[in-house]
């Protein structure tokens, strides 16, 4: 009996786990390589509003392209009246169509400031595009830092152990102060309180990458190293300030403004209204033909504001234009200085790590002899702990330069083309 029910137990048990299988596989899934998940966010919440920013200006440019619509008036007169003098006899019904005619060139000028609405969409869709790699990238890397800043500290909680057994022992064996240990150990508390603050981080980090990408479910890992790409130094050939995507969205902005203005000046000019109809006379024996035209007086509203909008937004577009060459051509300088400098950081913090390893190899010979005291060796201890830091510090500097200059190339950090 007790050995049926807990087979049964067992078999409900395994079932159980059976089920709930799927759903730890899903909650549990690594990021692909960046390239990969970079091509897997194009339907994104922010990738899908550029889409739509782009779909808007197409559907502008659609309507600018219609005609006024015709319009149909029918008019009855003298249908009641005296009969005594015969007003019914002069009943009258007229079926009048109306087609304004549009003069000055406006269609056309609506047609090409569409069409500027597009290509100013377009350069704003593949610069958002651009910005969003840019900051899926930097969030890659800030997962693999946080990932990498545990590793450090789980080291550092193992070497800070190591010392606290040994102080303990040389304490015990009364060659050193108990205050030593009491050193130790609270070394060792504020490592293990940084091991938890980094898991954290890391936590976080991985959020918001999850975020960014368009994940429901968190990422717990990634599948490759984003930072090891960037040891193999980069060949940065001529870079055209001039066609970076921020000078391409303003110089299409002015370009649509300009086109803008346009269209106001022409809709100063008056349209026409032609008129086409037929009367029935009640005692004639057919119908007459009648014909007009309708022209408005721009006595009072010439569009005047409307224009001086116009004018005045094209001011600031040439300006906003001015400001992103200067700005691009300034920031190109900027970011092939900042790859030079983030490369010589990254090789002057290599070179501080393996001072600092060795110093703390020496530092903790010298104690376990007894030829050294512990404050030595923490404080060793610490500047190998300082220069890991300035190894991931540098890895982040090398990360953001890299992708800085990216962008101003039209390209991903792995040097992906955006379109």
């Amino acid at each position: 009996m007790n050995g049926s029910f807990r087979r049964s137990r067992t078999v409900a048990l395994t079932g159980a786990f059976a089920a709930l299988s799927p759903v730890g596989a899903a909650w549990s899934q690594t990021a692909p390589p960046f390239a990969q998940l970079l091509n897997q966010t194009r339907d994104v919440p922010r990738v899908l509003a550029l889409e739509a920013d782009v779909a808007r200006a197409r559907g502008l440019a659609l309507q600018a392209r219609a005609r006024p619509n015709p319009s149909i008036n029918v008019y009855a007169e003298n249908f009641v009246g005296d009969h005594d003098r015969n007003a019914r006899n002069q009943q009258q019904t007229t079926f009048q169509v109306d087609q304004p005619v549009e003069l000055g060139g406006k269609r056309s000028a609506r047609i090409a400031a569409g069409e500027a609405g597009i290509v100013a969409a377009k350069a704003r869709d593949r610069d958002g595009r651009l910005v969003f790699a840019t900051e899926l990238a930097r969030a890659y890397a800030g997962a693999e830092i946080a990932d990498r800043r545990i590793t450090i500290a789980e080291e550092e909680v193992k070497q800070a152990t190591d010392v606290l057994r040994v102080a303990r022992a040389l304490v015990g064996a009364g060659k050193e102060a108990r205050l030593r240990q009491v050193q130790a150990e609270t070394e060792l508390n504020t490592l293990q309180a940084d091991l938890e603050n980094a898991r954290a981080f890391k936590t976080v980090a991985l959020a918001r990458l999850s975020a960014l990408a368009g994940m429901t479910t968190p990422f717990t890992g990634l599948s490759e190293s984003l930072l090891d790409r960037l040891d193999a130094k980069p060949a940065f050939g001529p870079i055209d300030a001039m066609q970076a995507t921020t000078v391409r969205v303003a110089e299409a902005e002015q370009d649509a403004a300009a086109r803008a203005v346009t269209v106001q000046q022409r809709l100063a000019i008056p349209n026409v209204t032609a008129q086409l109809g037929v009367r029935q006379l009640r005692v004639a024996s057919g119908p007459a033909l009648v014909a007009g035209i309708s022209v408005p007086l721009p006595f009072f509203d010439r569009n005047q504001g409307n224009i001086a909008a116009a004018r005045a937004e094209l001011q600031g577009a040439e300006a906003r234009a001015a400001a992103a060459r200067l700005e691009a051509e300034a920031g190109t300088r900027a970011g092939l200085a900042l790859v030079e400098a983030a490369d010589a950081r990254a090789a002057a913090a290599q070179r501080t790590l393996t001072t600092a390893e060795e110093g703390y190899r020496l530092a903790r010979i010298a104690y376990e002899a007894g030829k050294s005291p512990l404050i030595e060796l923490l404080a060793a201890r610490q500047n190998l702990g300082v220069a890991r830091g300035l190894i991931l510090d540098a890895a982040a500097a090398r990360l953001d330069a890299r992708a800085n200059l990216a962008r101003l190339q039209g390209l991903t950090i792995t040097g992906e083309a955006v379109q």
